[in-house]
């Protein structure tokens, strides 16, 4: 019988965080990929150039691993804390991705269920007010921020230091922080991921007023008119 209520519970549990899991689990699935790919390339290079080779280990706590991981961080991170603020403030007609035209701005203290208008299952931030509820309100995103200011430093920390082994194995002189970050190299593969992410995001903007996926909450109803804004399937 516990054992029966057990499996129920993490059925359960698995049910209402499926979504979580899944890209949790892709996201496991594709890092391993991309560390052992990435070793067997940089082995490759290793040996064309006469250097020793690396084993796994060695290859996904060195700095040409971190960089990799940490550029395509910091720019997925820019992508939804941009998203984040700047939906506050600009609309698009017709898109799911937008709020109700007429509504830009913070919008008022009973749309946003706080103070007066919270709800007794509110958060407790929502219900008390003042700083907690100036923090809390905007936390997604300075978590978001956060999270973006930190992969780049990251990326940028690492970027120098693959650099140098490069200008070092070249018997060049190696560049400081400030000057890698100056760096065409640095920029050239910092845009690359930023122009990527922000085409991604005005395709989902505009696509999403004319097409529809059933049962998505991305989407708008397959029945709602092209010029429906705000409203999700």
């Amino acid at each position: 019988m516990n054992t029966t209520r057990a499996s129920a519970s993490l059925r359960r549990a698995v049910g209402d965080n499926a979504l979580a899991l899944f890209f949790g689990v892709l996201f496991v699935a594709a890092l391993i990929g991309q560390a052992m790919t990435g070793v067997a390339l940089y082995n490759n290079t290793q040996i064309e150039s006469g250097l020793e080779q690396v084993s796994t280990l060695q290859y996904v706590t060195s700095s040409a691993f971190a960089v990799d991981v940490t550029e395509n961080w910091q720019s997925e991170y820019l992508q939804f804390f941009l998203y984040i603020y700047i939906t506050v403030w600009l609309l698009q007609k017709g898109s799911p991705e937008s709020k109700n035209l007429g509504r830009s701005g913070t919008e008022s203290d009973e749309d946003q269920r706080v103070g007066a208008h919270a709800a007794e299952d509110s958060p407790g931030p929502a219900k008390t007010g003042g700083w907690r509820l100036a923090l809390y309100s905007r936390s997604l995103g300075l978590v978001m921020g956060a999270i973006f200011v930190l992969s780049w430093l990251a990326q940028s920390i690492a970027g120098v230091s693959e650099y140098n082994e490069g200008q070092l194995q070249n018997l060049s002189e190696p560049l400081s922080w400030w000057g890698y970050i100056s760096s065409a190299d640095f920029w050239n593969r910092t845009l690359q991921n930023w122009q990527s992410e922000f085409l991604a995001v005005a395709s989902m903007v505009v696509l999403s007023i004319y097409l529809r996926q059933r049962g998505s909450p991305e989407s708008k109803p397959v029945g709602s008119s092209h010029t429906s804004t705000g409203v999700e399937g």
